[in-house]
Parts: C-alpha cells; structure tokens; sequence
C-alpha cells in the first residue's frame, strides 16, 4: 500500500508516469465492472476512458482518508455507469456478456455454485437492482472487501452487508426457480 501511496501523491503532484501505473493496475478492474453493467464493449471502454480522465482531471483533489484508491474508481465508475443510461436511456442485458469477461476464474459462479452455468447466473444477476447487482459483481468478481464496497458506493458497510444478503436472496430465488426446458 505505501507503494501506491507514492504512486498517489506523485499523480496529485501532476506526474502522468505514476497516474500511468495506477491506471494499469486499476484499468481491468474498472473496464470489468463497467462491462458486467452496459455489456457493450464499445461503451464499456468509452466508459472506462471517460472513469480514468475524470480520475486525472480530480486527482489534485483526491486525499487519502484510509480507504483504497480503487474505492474511489469505482464510485465513479459506478456514477458514470448511471450517467451513460440516463443518457442512452437503454436497459442493461447482463445476459449477453461473454464468458472470457468473467473469467478470472469466474469467482462469482465458484461462490454461488460451481454446477451452475455462467448464462443461468447473468440471467438471474439482471434481474436484481441496480445497487444488489454492483455490491455482488465488486464483493464476488472484483474481490472487493465490505469497506472497500461502502467507500465506492457512498454507503455504510452495514448497508452494504444488507444489500448483499437480499442480493443473495434473490439470487438464489432467481436461481432455485424452474426453468424452462
């Protein structure tokens, strides 16, 4: 962590080269979860270009306050994500994104069941909110911890765990209902 926090200070200072290795360990993740929401890779990349821009245009006003700077990505990966659908006014279909997107080994699908195919879980992921959906990709996906999930989403850790146990719930409803042959 202290090496990212030089990485940090230096990009605050205005130095392109660290804010350049920031983006490389973060870009994957960020592109991850943008794509698990607008399942375009075109407007997840777009997306994902704009998060990192507005990064470097607010980085001299970023403070370290104990929380990962990834927190601090993903809240505005997450605000752009809102923004790019209340412009495109365009439902998201969690249902069309491709397997190598998840794999990582799909921690989501290890953790649910490993019997379980990937479609069956996108299917039931999109018919969660929009708040279940980002807890259960950033905690299962993006191996997030809770406080690090709070921090991005502006929210208490314990809103956070309740979010993901209802997520879960549903999940599992979703998953546990017959399907059709």
């Amino acid at each position: 962590m202290q090496e990212e926090e030089l990485l940090i200070q230096k990009a605050r200072a205005g130095d392109r080269n660290a804010f350049g290795k920031l983006y490389d360990t973060y870009a994957p993740r960020i592109y991850r979860f943008i794509f698990l929401k607008v399942s375009n890779r075109q407007d997840a990349e777009d997306l994902t270009h704009q998060v990192f821009v507005n990064a470097w245009e607010s980085m001299s006003r970023f403070e370290l306050r104990g929380f990962p700077f990834s927190s601090w990505l993903y809240r505005i990966a997450g605000n752009a994500v809102i923004d790019h659908y209340r412009t495109a006014r365009v439902h998201q279909d969690l249902g069309t994104i491709p397997e190598e997107v998840v794999a990582e080994p799909s921690k989501l699908e290890q953790t649910l069941d490993q019997s379980l195919d990937v479609t069956t879980v996108r299917a039931a992921l999109a018919k969660l909110e929009f708040d279940q959906q980002n807890v259960l990709i950033m905690k299962f996906i993006d191996d997030l911890s809770t406080k690090e999930i709070a921090q991005a989403l502006s929210k208490s850790e314990g809103a956070i765990r309740v979010i993901q146990h209802r997520a879960l719930k549903h999940l599992k409803r979703h998953l546990d209902a017959p399907r059709p042959r």
